[in-house]
């Protein structure tokens, strides 16, 4: 049987900070359902957890790709991770 659901984490690379990256992940990972975090790295990337439904991960992991429109994205390496069983989708400093 396999699991309803999932949680990766990992970085997003690119033109990401400056560009309302973490907002506009809070959001979109809200509307999803989806608990976990994103926050900026001292090199310029963006660290994320992402957890919840299966379906919903995948979704996110797609917007992560794009990001909002100002962002230009060169790579996003995820990998799974246990849940941390958090409430809510957090911007972190």
């Amino acid at each position: 049987m396999t699991s309803l659901t999932n949680a990766v984490t990992g970085l997003v690379k690119g033109k990401v900070q400056g560009v309302c990256f973490r907002a506009e992940a809070q959001k979109k990972a809200r509307n999803f359902a989806l608990t976990g975090w994103v926050r900026n790295t001292d090199d310029g990337n963006v660290e994320v957890l992402i957890a919840g439904n299966k379906l919903a991960v995948e979704f996110m992991k797609v917007w992560l790709a794009r990001g909002p429109s100002a962002a230009i994205i060169d790579s996003i390496e995820l990998a799974p991770c246990e849940d941390p069983g958090l409430e809510d989708f957090e911007v972190r400093d």
